[in-house]
């Protein structure tokens, strides 16, 4: 997976913690993205305020690209907020598409409507990938 940081320093010490914190959850949610864009950008520049607002960007092969952003006061809680809204979206995405596979389809409704009353069809068979 590629990472790239936007709006921070090399030597910022905040980058570690970032790479830590992006790994863990790519580990909880099982997935192999491909790359992961994190970006840092000061709305309005050094007046002050809640202002720093942190973008994260993931690309998974076969999914659309999950994307989350987060404003607050310093680059450590935008980042903070912005992996738990990431984290929220991909669960929300699972869980999406664990409820479209689980649907019967047209033609399997259609199919069972010609069936004589009582007769139930036979389960077909499922073929489960193997994950690498």
């Amino acid at each position: 997976m590629s990472l790239v940081m936007e709006g921070i320093a090399l030597d910022d010490p905040l980058r570690a913690p970032i790479e830590e914190k992006l790994a863990a959850m790519i580990r909880r949610s099982g997935l192999r993205p491909t790359s992961t864009r994190v970006a840092f950008a000061d709305e309005n520049g050094p007046k002050g305020g809640i202002d720093i607002t942190c973008s994260l960007t993931m690309e998974v092969p076969r999914r659309p690209t999950t994307h989350a952003s987060a404003i607050a006061a310093n680059h450590r809680f935008a980042f903070d907020m912005a992996v738990e809204a990431l984290e929220r979206e991909l669960i929300r995405e699972r869980q999406r598409r664990r409820d479209a596979a689980r649907r019967p389809k047209k033609y399997d409704v259609a199919h069972q409507g010609l069936l004589p009353e009582g007769a139930a069809p036979l389960p077909t068979p499922r073929r489960r990938r193997r994950r690498a």
